[in-house]
């Protein structure tokens, strides 16, 4: 059932909100990191052991596509919400992370998209 895909993706969200929340408690920010993230890459490493166990049916794994679609509309409402005035006024070392981030997602853009290509191509 849909349901079980939901709730593969829910246990994996709270897990990623608590492995993000630690790490923030342990960087000393008091605040989340990247816990859609964590969840979003234990989701996919769940999923795929799942799907070469065959223990996820077809309508199972639809639930898990569904809200792997609105992964990003979620990621985007999400970061509406952050101060990014209070950021900038903290300093030039955000504006040089967020510009190190994007540089490096440009950069490794060819090669994630290489991975699933057929070595005949």
């Amino acid at each position: 059932m849909k349901i079980y895909g939901v709730a593969i993706l829910a246990g994996c969200y709270l897990i990623g909100q608590l492995i993000g929340s630690y790490l923030g408690v342990g960087l000393g920010i008091g605040g989340n990191v990247g816990g859609v993230g964590f969840a979003m890459i234990i989701l996919i490493l769940v999923n795929d052991r799942l799907r070469k166990k065959g223990l996820l049916d077809t309508t199972s794994e639809q639930g898990v596509f569904f809200w792997s679609a609105m992964y990003i509309p979620i990621v985007i409402a999400m970061s509406a919400t952050q101060n990014v005035t209070a950021a900038l006024s903290g300093g030039w070392v955000a504006v040089f992370a967020a510009v190190i981030g994007t540089a490096a997602c440009f950069a490794l853009v060819p090669f994630v998209a290489k991975i699933g290509q057929s070595k005949n191509q």
